[in-house]
């Protein structure tokens, strides 16, 4: 798929990821809608954890011929379940999956009328790898994946690509404190922002299925699936490793 005034929606626009995606975007000549939650020039104001932002969003995008969306806007919480805020998880819920699915049906008409479009979602790792400590952002993820999946297999053939990439740790703001220092004492991987944004671009490119990136933890997926018993005694020891930071 060629980019070039392509009219390409992506969330999560004023992250690390987001300003890197954006910049490369318009190096492909495409016309960029960018969502975010604070005003800024060029930029469309949105609270995805609001249920009459997402709709008023929606209705907008509704009017417009987008021929790719880009869900990128996601929460994170790091932290034993029991301690998460209600008012936290329901946010979280929100951003990374209910957003994501009222936007996708937001821009699907338009796409199926002409027999063309993109959905790009951007998951995690965690969300078929879940880590202890991540139990509902993990969830979220998971959830995303599956919508991811089964939204490829509802417009199969129908001129609609489905995209779904699965970064592992990003070197963003995103990562809080606890996270970072969760990160270095495991040794986890830690890609650059403008790295993850070129997967992503590579991946619309070439109209990839799916994408887990890192040969580790794209392994380790697949031994999840096939033996997971074998994945909880490894994640176990992560897990005591978060449980001393807290």
């Amino acid at each position: 798929m060629q980019l070039n005034k392509k009219t390409i929606v992506v969330t999560g626009a004023q992250g690390g990821i987001g300003r890197c995606l954006i910049n490369l975007l318009k190096d492909q000549q495409a016309n960029i809608i960018a969502v975010g939650r604070k005003s800024e020039d060029g930029v469309t104001q949105a609270d995805l954890s609001n249920n009459n932002s997402v709709d008023l969003l929606c209705k907008d995008l509704r009017k417009k011929d987008v021929d790719i969306l880009i869900n990128l806007a996601g929460l994170m919480y790091f932290g034993e379940l029991k301690q998460q805020p209600l008012v936290d998880l329901e946010k979280m819920v929100a951003v990374n999956l209910t957003a994501p699915i009222k936007l996708t049906q937001a821009v699907l008409p338009a796409m199926e009328q002409k027999c063309q479009g993109n959905i790009v979602n951007i998951g995690s790792i965690f969300g078929s790898l879940p880590f202890p400590y991540f139990s509902a952002y993990s969830s979220t993820k998971a959830g995303l994946k599956g919508f991811s999946d089964s939204l490829r297999r509802e417009y199969k053939n129908r001129g609609i690509n489905v995209t779904h990439v699965s970064p592992r740790a990003v070197d963003t703001p995103f990562n809080t404190g606890e996270i970072d220092l969760f990160n270095k004492r495991t040794n986890a991987s830690i890609d650059s922002p403008e790295k993850v944004a070129r997967i992503i671009i590579k991946a619309i490119v070439s109209e990839k299925r799916s994408i887990n990136i890192g040969f580790a933890e794209n392994f380790f997926v697949n031994i999840n699936h096939l033996l997971p018993s074998l994945v909880d005694k490894a994640l176990i020891e992560k897990r005591d490793i978060a449980k001393k930071i807290f």
